[in-house]
């Protein structure tokens, strides 16, 4: 009698356990989606931001594998980009306008706040229209917190919450600001070592700089036209302008032929097409050409004896590419 008691128990045991069994096959507990999509769908101030992914057709692409880091704007954000921008809603934007923009927010790989080195570049996943291999760059500067090409700020949206929203296939940045497609003049701006170059180029007749009048070439620089410039540092100009540097008391016509004389619209000119010998035009009236020398370093030769070393190469921008100089180049005055 025990022994068919025990065995009636077991049967009862392993019934249950059957039962139990079946009904969580039944009735599968959800999980919970922790890509980065996943993340910005149940993050209020970013709702918008998960409208323009899924009609650009990328919130399925930011739930794979990845690793990405996103530069996720606000609700905020948007609406400012819409209202600037002149669109009524975020269903007014173009499609194919909208995925470069959002593009322009990812970069592969996973960068916490931390890992984001002051003035350096990145590149983000947006392609342009001037370059087919070359993605467009973006400049970072933790001079003060994060920010992102000179328009717009990492930022958090709630007291105590952390800059880096952590996500199964990368990482989330909420940002101050829609980053748009930055042109040559973006990223000379967003530079702080491009600030005598900007200075020069936005002279006008009436702000009394000195400079006159230069707004035919920073037209040129801005326009849609795809072009390379070799853009002096602060220093290089420096150099230029004081002492016994070639520019001292340039007038304003020679100070237009000398920026120019860094343009040309040869295209868009990688640093690894470049060549040895290779002649560069420019895009002054005449023309006078540059030369590449390669043989120790990337260097450019102008009318001087004394080459400019290439410093940055490859920022990439919507309307070109820019590489920082050392030196201002020297055309004939």
């Amino acid at each position: 009698m025990k022994t068919n008691k025990l065995i009636i128990c077991a049967f009862l045991a392993f019934f249950g356990l059957t039962i139990s069994s079946c009904s969580n096959d039944d009735n599968p507990q959800p999980t919970t989606d922790n890509t980065i999509t996943g993340i910005a769908s149940r993050t209020s101030d970013l709702s918008i931001l998960v409208q323009a992914l899924t009609k650009a057709d990328l919130a399925t692409t930011l739930q794979g594998t990845g690793p990405f880091t996103v530069f996720a704007p606000t609700n905020t954000a948007f609406t400012n980009f819409l209202t600037a921008n002149g669109y009524a809603n975020l269903d007014a934007v173009p499609v194919a306008a909208l995925k470069e923009i959002l593009l322009n927010h990812v970069i592969s790989g996973s960068k916490q706040s931390s890992q984001l080195q002051n003035n350096s570049y990145i590149k983000t996943l947006a392609k342009g229209t001037a370059s087919s291999s070359n993605t467009l760059s973006m400049y970072v500067n933790t001079t003060s917190g994060v920010r992102l090409n000179g328009v717009s700020s990492v930022i958090t949206t709630s007291p105590g919450a952390t800059f880096d929203i952590i996500a199964s296939n990368g990482v989330v940045h909420k940002v101050d600001a829609v980053i748009g497609l930055p042109t040559i003049i973006t990223h000379a701006v967003a530079n702080p070592a491009f600030s005598t170059l900007v200075t020069v180029v936005t002279s006008t007749a009436t702000n009394g700089n000195g400079f006159g009048d230069q707004t035919a070439v920073a037209s040129a620089l801005a326009n849609a036209t795809t072009k390379t410039v070799f853009a002096p540092t602060n220093a290089a100009f420096t150099a230029a302008t004081t002492g016994s540097g070639f520019a001292v008391g340039a007038t304003p016509a020679q100070v237009s032929k000398v920026l120019q004389y860094h343009v040309t619209t040869a295209g868009n000119v990688l640093a690894g097409s470049l060549t040895n010998g290779q002649i560069v035009p420019t895009i002054t009236n005449p023309v006078q050409n540059l030369t590449i020398d390669l043989t120790s370093g990337a260097k450019i030769s102008d009318t001087s004896t004394t080459k400019a070393n290439i410093i940055v190469t490859d920022v990439q921008c919507s309307n070109g590419v820019i590489h920082a100089v050392d030196k201002v180049l020297q055309p004939t005055l």
